[in-house]
């Protein structure tokens, strides 16, 4: 089940990850943290240099279009052991609403669900050639959110037509494209907001995932049509 960007040649440029900066909003508590992902002494909100400073700069243009919205991060820096964790969690859940018991399953019926779940979920590979792109600490999962009005006592969440992680075709980014539906129509413009202040900065949105953005890794000089990826696995 390879990906086709993993033939991109690392030719690693050694940047540390360092904390996402306070001035980034950060979705709390973190989802995978919550479920008992192994992450140990690392941290999800952790990204390389370069790509923080990108995230600043889509921030800084988010504000000029909309001065109250913010970028908000839903996880970032995944250790190989947390995407093994979540690629397990999200085959048993895919199982599950499907009403098939998990201990149960053909070889076929396995086959399938996999496929399903790589559709959206990295490859969790020991490889240093094949990283996930989140364990290069070059992907973010990202959303939008605004700051409250006068009738508003918390920061509320942009609604974007489907969850983060649905393992579903409402996940592509151009799902509600076509729609007729004034409300689709509005998660379509929010969607396109959120890829417009992304790129604005570089980043590449993944073709499936209306959430996922990176830069520098192997998913993102295939996208753009890069020679090699300038970053690598971090353990």
């Amino acid at each position: 089940m390879s990906k086709p960007y993993q033939i991109i040649p690392i030719s690693e440029c050694g940047e540390q990850l360092v904390a996402i900066a306070s001035d980034i909003y950060r979705i709390a508590p973190h989802p995978y943290m919550a479920l008992g992902a192994p992450y140990g002494d690392r941290s999800p909100f952790f990204i390389r240099q370069g790509i923080l400073e990108r995230l600043q700069k889509s921030q800084a243009y988010l504000r000029t279009l909309r001065p109250n919205w913010q970028i908000a991060v839903f996880d970032a820096y995944r250790p190989i052991p947390v995407q093994q964790f979540m690629v397990d969690y999200s085959f048993t859940q895919l199982a599950e609403s499907k009403g098939l018991p998990v201990e149960n399953l053909t070889k076929e019926q396995k086959k399938s669900l996999m496929t399903e779940v790589i559709e959206f979920w990295a490859i969790p590979s020991d490889d240093p050639q094949t990283p996930p792109p989140h364990s290069t600490g070059a992907a973010i999962d990202v959303t939008l959110y605004r700051y409250p009005t006068q009738d508003e006592d918390s920061i509320q969440e942009i609604n974007m037509g489907s969850p983060i992680d649905e393992i579903s075709d409402r996940s592509f980014p151009d799902y509600f494209a076509n729609s007729l539906d004034i409300k689709e129509r509005e998660f379509h413009r929010d969607r396109q907001l959120l890829n417009q202040v992304m790129t604005y900065s570089g980043f590449q949105r993944h073709p499936n995932e209306w959430w996922h953005f990176s830069y520098g890794d192997q998913l993102w000089a295939w996208i753009s049509n890069e020679k090699s990826a300038i970053y690598g696995g971090v353990k």
